[in-house]
């Protein structure tokens, strides 16, 4: 007779501890069924990573409900519900048979949620009712702290598979769990329905008790050898005998009669981990040792192949007994500690079922990917000698949980200051989605007034994100040309005049806090102008985008602007591109900003909490810039974009510098410098390409650089709506990155340093018509050049511009970066001569080398300069202006304005001992010249 079918002789139940698709339809769990007396299955994590990863049953479905925005959570509560129901629905004919006393199917609550009770109930309530089966048991974990959620789960009729069991004493609470639980619905309901199991793990009791005793055998001679070689392989059977006699007498005696005379069933013991992991022992140990009345065995594929073979079947739970219990006392008195055994097994099993958990979405996400191929954004890295280094900092973060950490808003993982606070851009898609409606009315809206410019007033993250999507999409057909005004530049202003038509113009003025300098200052200026044509009416060419509460809104709703919308307070500037400073502007110029939503709720998906580390674009991203800046030294972020990508840099710039530039640490972006040859780089940097797919250049300089042991990351989209997943993934990227770091990345510590400087020289200038006065170290042929009394003293003996230049970059080091910091016009030809000077300190030095131009770098790369490390070598221009523009309702100028913000930024940068000086040029164009020659010089 086949030996699993006569375990139902003994009074023992055979469960088949595998669930998957093809199991369920190949027919051959209704061979088990018939042929071994199969009564139920379980199923974790662990057993669905198997049956998704390694086959193609489940394909179809993956691919449908990736197509349909689900993230890889939900797909696989899709994929595992139907299983399920599938699985209890073959097994209904044995519960009924029964009684409702078999043919039961465990599905197993999140992992990640064994130590939470309220979330462990939520989710067991939630899958009770999804699947709506009466032989369905929901397994818990049997952690002290999930004990009254299995309690209140059984009181209200859920039928429960307690996990994760290793020790008595858990046991115990987890039949009064039961008691309690059944004597609270038998106030409401008859008890013939409810059933439960207590899942007892064995083998690994073995496994861990065998290491223990080994270690003892090493220094162990004679009489206590032998003991001890005896106790070996006999641990885990002796603590489930005991276990099970526990079980005799709960379920016996006047409190256990009351709840069976009202149909009650006992929870029997089930025995899990019963492949025997020591190749030494019997591959069926843990069945034939086991086998008693009112218990499951739930038994591996393996196993179970292995007992209807050669098992023997036979009532061996009650016997040798007191064996048993002296095995338990030789192994106390050996100095080893069951209880310490069992309480670890129990903090590692739940460390295993969530790695089976993270193996398990890491799988689906990797279908899903490959499903929606071209619709997501693709990386790519490979991390030289750091390859390492980056795997350990990734299943670090996989152990401790981080993602859901994050997604959670727990604001320990970064410094447990006030990061929860400024995590609003994590479910921003949600929300603007409901906004949908007011963005596609203000876009119509827009364009039926025949708006034929519109121009953006706004610093920092209020600004950059949209230049990105005006240079990358250009102006569409009937709709109005975006113009990005961030700026005080007195010539910039002239030259956004002159490219716009006032009249059919619309101004947006973007400002969080509603007190940013430059916007106010702008907003007055070009207000002027209007009102000047438009008189009263002006306030109709205006739209204002701040949080609510703001001087702006109360400003917006004094000037009768046009439409007023609103920031989410708990997202800071740079992380707003995907609110309404985003939106806002992109639906003006036309974009169909719900197609952008989508793509940005695919990358949203894509960083999910449940999705781990390595299958996790942003935090894999994050992690590895993070690692290579702390642990390696590769700290300037080198970003190489394809000409597609416009301005994506600009804004990437900000959202690195801002948030990592803090507290002598941080990650120092460097944009658009010139490609050089591979030799001229540094073992500072790491290597981001950002292009389309399909347009890889420079290609070979990038190979290159690779095999030379530099980090170079792909990150690619296939279309430029797929700019709102390049945003997103940044973001995660760079929350992960703060996070290794040890720093917050939603806070600017120095950047205000800089606002007070420019108000108190603003308010010098109001009382006494003039900035306070400087005297320059140093003058030659119209430049002249200003510096503190340190950095003075490292110029001294100059006697030329370029001695002076050559003292000043005989500063820079192997890990320091040169920085151009340019309160100038930001024109293609000032860029190109910023670009020509930084070049050639870069081949000369192998240093990296940045270029700002002010005021707009203040309200980015700023912080990272004054707080980030001290590895800047730092020049600022100044120069004066072809023509001024005046401020009438200031009773100044924007030149003034901007040559106090240069004067205030560099005294702060001295102030925090930075290696800065300023170059002013009286005329800007010739300077420009004679500044490049003098570097080279200074060079040669």
């Amino acid at each position: 007779m086949n030996p699993l079918k006569q375990l139902g002789e003994f009074g023992q139940s055979a469960w088949l501890d595998f669930l998957s698709r093809e199991l369920l339809r190949s027919g051959e769990l209704k061979v088990l069924i018939e042929r071994d007396g199969l009564k139920g299955m379980t199923s974790n994590p662990s057993i669905f990573q198997k049956a998704i990863a390694h086959g193609v049953d489940y394909d179809d479905d993956i691919k449908r409900y990736a197509e349909a925005g689900e993230d890889v959570g939900q797909i696989f509560r899709h994929l595992s519900i139907k299983d399920i129901q599938d699985a209890t629905d073959a097994l209904r004919p044995v519960y009924d048979a029964t009684n409702g006393a078999d043919g039961f199917v465990s599905i197993e609550v999140s992992p990640y949620l064994a130590w939470d009770a309220d979330a462990t109930l939520a989710e067991a309530r939630a899958l009770w009712k999804d699947i709506g089966r009466p032989n369905l048991m929901v397994k818990i974990p049997g952690t002290e702290q999930c004990i009254p959620a299995i309690r209140t789960a059984l009181s209200e009729g859920i039928n429960i598979n307690i996990t994760l069991l290793f020790s008595q004493s858990m046991y115990e609470k987890v039949v009064e769990a039961y008691l309690s639980g059944l004597e609270q619905l038998a106030q409401k309901q008859s008890l013939d329905k409810i059933a439960s199991v207590a899942s007892f793990f064995v083998s690994r009791i073995d496994a861990k008790a065998d290491a223990a005793i080994a270690d003892k055998l090493k220094a162990a001679a004679g009489p206590e050898r032998a003991i001890l070689e005896n106790l070996q392989g006999k641990v885990a059977i002796a603590n489930a005998k005991l276990a099970y006699q526990f079980f005799k007498k709960a379920f016996a005696g006047g409190r256990w009669e009351k709840l069976a005379a009202k149909g009650a069933k006992k929870q029997r013991l089930l025995w899990a981990s019963t492949s025997t992991k020591n190749k030494a022992y019997s591959d069926v140990l843990y069945v034939d040792s086991l086998i008693g009345a009112d218990t499951v065995n739930t038994i591996p594929t393996e196993t179970m192949d292995a007992f209807r073979d050669h098992g023997h079947p036979a009532a061996t739970l009650d016997a040798n007994l007191g064996e048993a219990h002296e095995t338990l006392e030789k192994l106390g008195r050996a100095g080893i500690s069951l209880d310490r055994i069992t309480d670890e097994l129990t903090l590692e099993g739940v460390d295993l079922f969530a790695a089976a958990a993270d193996k398990l979405y890491a799988s689906l996400a990797e279908k899903r990917e490959k499903f929606l191929d071209g619709l997501l954004l693709r990386m790519s890295a490979s991390f030289g000698d750091a390859q390492d280094a980056v795997k350990r900092e990734v299943d670090a973060w996989s152990k401790a949980g981080n993602a859901r950490r994050l997604w959670a808003k727990d604001k320990t993982l970064w410094t447990n200051k006030d990061e929860d606070k400024w995590l609003g851009w994590l479910d921003i898609v949600d929300r603007e989605n409901a906004q949908l409606e007011q963005l596609r009315a203000f876009a119509k809206d827009v364009q039926s007034r025949k708006v034929t410019d519109v121009v953006l007033l706004g610093m920092g993250g209020s600004s950059l994100g949209s230049a990105v999507l005006s240079d990358a999409f250009g102006q569409l057909a009937g709709w109005p040309r975006l113009h990005v005004l961030d700026s005080t530049d007195p010539d910039k202003i002239r030259s956004i005049e002159g490219e716009i038509t006032l009249s059919s113009s619309l101004f947006i003025v973007a400002s969080k806090s509603g007190s940013t300098l430059e916007p106010n200052l702008l907003k007055d200026h070009f207000f002027h102008l209007v009102s000047e044509k438009a008189g009263a009416d002006a306030g109709i060419q205006f739209v204002a985008i701040t949080d609510p509460g703001s001087s702006l809104e109360e400003i917006a709703r004094r000037d009768k602007f046009r439409h007023i919308f609103y920031g989410e307070p708990s997202i800071g500037g740079r992380f707003s591109v995907l609110s309404a400073f985003g939106l806002v502007p992109a639906a003006a110029m036309g974009l169909d900003v719900g197609r952008l939503l989508q793509e940005a709720g695919r990358a949203t998906t894509s960083s999910h909490a449940i999705v781990p580390p390595e299958a996790n674009p942003g935090l894999k991203l994050g992690i590895a810039l993070g690692v290579l800046a702390k642990q390696c030294g590769r700290d300037k972020i080198t970003l190489v974009a394809s000409d597609d990508f416009g301005t994506l840099g600009a804004w990437l710039e900000q959202l690195i510098a801002e948030s990592t530039g803090k507290e002598g640490k941080g990650l120092i972006p460097i944009q658009a410098e010139p490609l050089g040859q591979t030799d001229t780089y540094g073992k500072d940097r790491v290597f981001v390409h950002l292009h389309l797919s399909g347009c890889r250049e420079p290609s070979s300089l990038l190979d290159e650089l690779e095999k030379r042991g530099h980090p170079v990351i792909q990150l690619s989209i296939d279309d430029i709506y797929q700019f709102a997943q390049m945003f997103f993934i940044w973001e995660m990227a760079i929350a992960a990155a703060g996070a290794v770091i040890g720093i917050n990345p939603f806070d600017q510590p120095d950047v205000e340093a800089q606002k007070q400087k420019t108000r108190a020289m603003m308010k010098e200038y109001a009382e006494r018509g003039a900035l306070p006065k400087q005297t320059p170290v140093a003058s030659y042929d119209g430049i002249a050049l200003f510096a503190d009394e340190r950095n003075a003293e490292t110029l001294a003996g100059a006697k030329s511009l370029a001695e002076s230049l050559r003292a000043h970059l005989g500063q820079l080091g192997n890990k320091d970066y040169f920085a151009l910091l340019a309160y100038i016009e930001q024109s293609e030809e000032h860029e190109a001569a910023m670009n020509a000077i930084r070049a050639k300190v870069r081949n000369a030095k192998h240093t990296a080398t940045v270029v700002g131009f002010g005021p707009r770098y203040l309200h980015s790369t700023g912080q990272a300069y004054k707080g980030g490390p001290n590895e800047g070598v730092f020049i600022t221009i100044t120069g004066e202006h072809r023509e001024n523009v005046p401020l009438e309702s200031q009773g100044l100028d924007f030149g003034t304005v901007q040559l106090a913000q240069a004067i205030g930024d560099c005294e702060v940068l001295n102030e925090r001992g930075r290696r800065a000086i300023r170059i002013h040029l009286n005329d800007i164009e010739h300077g420009l010249g004679a500044l490049s020659a003098a570097i080279e010089q200074a060079l040669a």
